[in-house]
This record gives C-alpha cells, sequence and structure tokens, in this order.
C-alpha cells in the first residue's frame, strides 16, 4: 500500500508518506535537487519563483518548532504562499472529522498538504482519500515515520562524506519510539551504507531489531567503536508507558555521548541529533557544540531537503 500511494504507475513521486519502499533513485534524486537549493560554501539558501501562486497548508496535530517551521521557510523560499492551521481552535477540536477538515481546506485551492499526526498511519489515510493532483508530505505520524528527517540527515552525512559505501553509523538511544530511527535506517539501508549499529538498553529497542538490518549493541563504549557517524536520539518520555529507565541521570551514566566516549568512534565521526535536544541526558554540552556536531547544520539542510521534495511533487502533478 505504501509503495503505490506515494509513487505514480511510472515511478515518479506522488506523495511523500514513509521511507519504508522509497527506490533508491528516488532518494537520490532527492539529494540531488536539494543540493541545487543550497550553497554549499556558505549554506545560504537561495529563493526561486517555483511554486508561485501555490498554496501550502501546514497540518500540525502534534508540537513542533523545527520541522514546521523549516517547512514554512521552505515553502516561502520556493514563492509559495503557507497557511499554518492552528489546529486546536479548528474545527476540529469542535468534533469536524479529520477528512472533513481537509476537504474543505481543499476547496480552499489547496495545492499541498505538510501533516504531522500523533497517530501512526493518519497521513496516509489522508493521501488515500485525496484527489490526485494534490500532494501530501508526511512531517511525522506516531511512531511510524519521519521521511523528510531521514532524507536530510543522509543529505547532511552526504555533505561531510562524499562516499555512504564506507560508512558505519551508530543511532543511539530510544529506538523504541522513535519514528526518526525507523525511517533512519530504512534510508541508510536503501542507500547503501556498510554498516548500520543500534545501542541502547533492552527495553529501549524494538524486539528482533536485527530484523530491521541492524547490528545491536548494549554497550555504549563497544557501540561507538570505529563509527563515522553518531545520531543521537531523545528520550521520547511522551510515548513511554511505565518506567522504561531508572532515572535521566542513570541513562546519562550509560548512554549519555561524553567528549571521552566520542574518542572511541573515528576522529573525524560527524555527531548528528534531530532534536529537541536534552543536555544532560542523552548528550554532553561539550559534544553538541564540539567541533565534530553538525546538529545545527542539519536544521539548515533541512529546509533545502524539503523544499526539493515540495518542488519535485509538484513538478509530478
Amino acid at each position: 500500500m505504501h509503495t503505490n500511494l506515494q509513487l505514480t504507475a511510472n515511478g515518479k513521486l506522488q506523495h511523500l508518506l514513509t521511507i519504508d519502499g522509497l527506490p533508491r533513485h528516488v532518494i537520490l534524486e532527492i539529494l540531488d535537487t536539494a543540493k541545487v537549493y543550497i550553497n554549499p560554501e556558505t549554506h545560504e539558501i537561495q529563493k526561486v519563483p517555483l511554486l508561485s501562486g501555490k498554496t501550502i497548508f501546514n497540518l500540525f496535530f502534534e508540537n513542533s518548532t523545527r520541522t514546521r517551521t523549516t517547512f514554512e521557510i521552505a515553502a516561502k523560499r520556493l514563492s509559495a504562499d503557507v497557511v499554518n492551521l492552528n489546529i486546536n481552535t479548528s474545527s476540529l477540536s469542535k468534533g469536524e472529522t479529520l477528512l472533513d477538515t481537509v476537504n474543505n481546506l481543499v476547496a480552499m485551492q489547496a495545492s499541498m498538504f505538510v501533516i504531522r499526526h500523533n497517530e501512526s498511519g493518519a497521513v496516509h489515510l489522508i493521501a488515500q482519500h485525496i484527489a490526485p493532483h494534490i500532494k501530501v508530505i508526511n512531517a511525522g505520524d506516531g511512531r511510524h515515520a519521519h521521511p523528510t528527517q531521514a532524507l536530510l540527515d543522509l543529505f547532511t552525512i552526504r555533505h561531510f562524506r562524499s562516499d555512504f559505501t564506507k560508512l558505519r553509523i551508530a543511532i543511539v538511544g530510544d529506538i523504541l519510539h522513535s519514528r526518526v530511527a525507523r525511517s533512519d535506517i530504512l534510508a541508510l539501508n536503501t542507500i547503501g551504507v556498510a554498516e548500520v549499529r543500534v545501542i541502547g538498553p533492552n527495553t529501549l529497542l524494538p524486539t528482533n531489531a536485527e530484523q530491521l538490518g541492524v547490528r545491536v549493541f548494549h554497550d555504549m563504549e563497544q557501540g561507538l567503536r570505529d563509527v563515522d557517524v553518531i545520531i543521537i536520539l531523545r528520550l521520547q518520555n511522551e510515548r513511554m508507558s511505565g518506567s522504561l529507565l531508572p532515572s535521566p541521570q542513570e541513562y546519562f551514566k550509560s548512554y549519555g555521548l561524553t567528549p571521552e566516549r566520542l574518542l572511541l568512534a573515528n576522529p573525524d565521526a560527524l555527531v548528528m541529533h534531530p532534536g529537541p535536544m536534552n543536555r544532560g541526558v542523552e548528550i554532553d554540552s561539550a559534544v553538541a557544540d564540539g567541533p565534530n556536531s553538525v546538529i545545527l547544520a542539519q536544521v539548515t539542510f533541512g529546509i533545502a531537503v524539503r523544499m526539493a521534495v515540495m518542488s519535485i511533487l509538484m513538478r509530478e502533478s
């Protein structure tokens, strides 16, 4: 279902809902397109008139600063009109259904929806019921997928390390509740990196995690040896039921990325984080602000990658 919904009959991008089933050539097309929008030296992002006259609705049913803002900037850099719908004051809070709300916005000449929802699968539901010329981008749904975050992570890695095929990449922390981890693992394996590792306590890893195509480590020191990229995840306390962890301090002791632990990785290893960061819980400030950190570059590159996705989708319509 995912693949058919996302791709047209001739394999072009119809919606961006998940990395699952997205062909390698489509991923590379997005990364290559994003490169056109950003100056590699200054990281400055140009403005182009590509989506002039189009209206893009940001529907965020879950809080977000970075993702919503970068989507808004991306749309404006493409010269689109952007409408941010405040869900708490919309008709949905008066009992209107999700599809009714979307249909009303379609009647207002929407060209594209960027949707974040706390229910896994909600964005797919909208894509299934929408007219073919209107595009849908998943900006994160439940524990399921966050495709543009995975794409901007790939873009960041490729910007600093040109050859994916030799890289060992470790994803650290709350893999179980993380849609970013799920999307990153799929993207990294599709693009063909040498090895993807996940590091975390048993309680924060999915059962049979190996089946995702990763090497599993419960020991932080072992897992970080000789890696080229470290992607740190926050603890998703809002998605946890019961006590999966002793305390943030205990977690930091075992799994926090400190300057000492960073030394176990390759000397020029990249440190990444999708945000929001909890300093002193999953990452030490000295690492977050240190020379290996590309966390702020990820945010900037996220604008170019989201521009690329929007421009490719509208080109296919």
